[in-house]
């Protein structure tokens, strides 16, 4: 089994405990990699979410070796056997148990801003990271955990190795582990994107679960499908929350997939704010061999309708489009041949290559451009002065193509979702849209 990342990997998670839900648990990821796979467990348990801060107290002249760990409020958990064994005066033991409190105080400020701590005391608690190799450090975090009074430790990951899996059944009352590869070499193997996961990363999860509550969802089943458009089926994920206001489907650019890290971040933040999105790939694996398809708009858009009459056949939201470079102009073509679609967001996109078909479209079209794209920039006000339907140019200020930039794709993700839930929410009334005075 692999995962597309962390996120996909916390859903797929979260559907595993689900039986957990009664029990009321909190949930703990283990920082830094393991608080995003844990961000989606605790929302679709709608469970408290905290991070497990755990210091492992190394041998003094050994510190790879641990003969202990600590945790937060005094928790102080020792391996006996090896304290014995090498011989460590209690000295020892407090001098390193300090060097170790002060950099775990320090990181749990630093990830919680000051917010207290979530108890966990004679409550069911999940311990999650994003993957085990060795299990030292979830074991660690299990004996600490327990060690902090909780009744019952389960522990929770995507993908560990089977002896791992065994020895943390002797500090954890469940092991939820979805795959267990007999050939294992590392944890990041299983993800097709593992990138670092940052301080401030870590620190925004917590935020978003304890202050905005009411904007973290549960999350929406996601659902492998094959999408009949055009005479070819094309692989994609839908996902729909429950009560869905309205659907975005994901048209995407040159060189990008229904794996494109970028648009599944906007597609999570679509679906927090009550949206389903549908993400496919436009080609299949041997077209997408050949650069010229990417190009070609016509296909793209044929492929986007179809997908369209698809998806109308088994939902009935209104739907919008969300299109990436070459997916953008796919998009608004598509959008010139349909009347009832809600709404169209470009995310540094190329809206030109819809040539005259901009004229036609109807649909509320937002268009979002780095700062620093100039070309790509320049086009967009182009396309925008063709455009007959309502529309806005949004800016993003520094941002390059990719929207790599720190931020960059928060704001494209949070004008994204303002827009489709200020036209999809509305309803799709393709007359009443050719009636609005277009927006420069």
């Amino acid at each position: 089994m692999r995962f597309t990342d962390r996120t996909d990997a916390g859903r797929r998670l979260a559907a595993a405990v689900q039986h957990l839900r009664d029990e009321e648990p909190v949930v703990l990821g283990l920082p830094r990699g393991g608080v995003p796979v844990a961000f989606e467990v605790a929302r679709a348990l709608g469970a408290p979410l905290d991070v497990i801060v755990v210091r492992k107290l190394g041998v003094p002249y050994q510190p790879e070796l641990a003969f202990g760990a600590i945790g937060e409020g005094g928790v102080r958990v020792l391996n006996d056997d090896v304290v014995r064994h090498c011989g460590i005066e209690p000295d020892h033991i407090a001098a390193v148990e300090r060097a170790e409190r002060q950099e775990l105080e320090r990181r749990a400020r630093r990830y919680r801003g000051g917010r207290p701590a979530s108890a966990g005391e004679a409550r069911t608690v999940i311990v999650v990271d994003d993957g085990i190799a060795t299990g030292a450090t979830a074991a660690a975090a299990c004996q600490v955990v327990r060690a902090q009074g909780a009744a019952r430790v389960v522990l929770a990951v995507p993908v560990a190795p089977p002896d791992a899996v065994r020895r943390l059944g002797a500090v954890a009352d469940d092991v939820v582990c979805l795959s267990v590869p007999p050939l294992f070499g590392s944890v990041g193997e299983w993800y097709s994107d593992f990138s670092q996961t940052t301080d401030e990363e870590v620190a925004a999860c917590l935020a978003r679960a304890v202050a905005d509550p009411a904007r973290v969802r549960p999350a929406p089943v996601t659902t492998g499908v094959e999408v009949e458009a055009g005479g070819v089926r094309l692989a994609g994920d839908l996902a729909r929350p429950e009560g869905a206001a309205g659907l975005v489907m994901f048209a995407h650019g040159s060189g990008s997939s229904r794996h494109s890290p970028r648009n599944r971040a906007v597609a999570e933040v679509l679906q927090e704010a009550g949206l389903g999105t549908l993400l496919f790939d436009l080609l299949t694996p041997a077209e997408e061999a050949d650069r010229d398809n990417v190009f070609d708009i016509g296909t793209l858009a044929g492929r986007l309708a179809g997908a369209t009459r698809w998806l109308r056949d088994r939902e009935s939201a209104p739907i919008g489009y969300f299109g990436a470079s070459t997916g953008a102009a796919a998009a608004l073509r598509a959008a010139a041949d349909d009347p009832d679609i809600g709404a169209v967001v470009s995310r540094g996109g190329r809206p030109d290559l819809a040539g005259p078909r901009l004229d036609d479209v109807r649909a509320p079209t937002l268009l979002i451009v780095g700062g620093a794209d100039v070309m790509v920039l320049d086009l967009n006000r182009a396309a925008q002065a063709q455009l007959r339907c309502e529309n806005r140019l949004e800016i993003v200020p520094g941002a390059t193509h990719l929207f790599e930039e720190p931020g960059a794709l928060d704001r494209v993700a949070d004008l994204a979702r303002q827009w489709f839930t200020t036209h999809l929410t509305a309803g799709s009334d393709p007359s009443t849209s050719a009636r609005r005075a277009p927006h420069r």
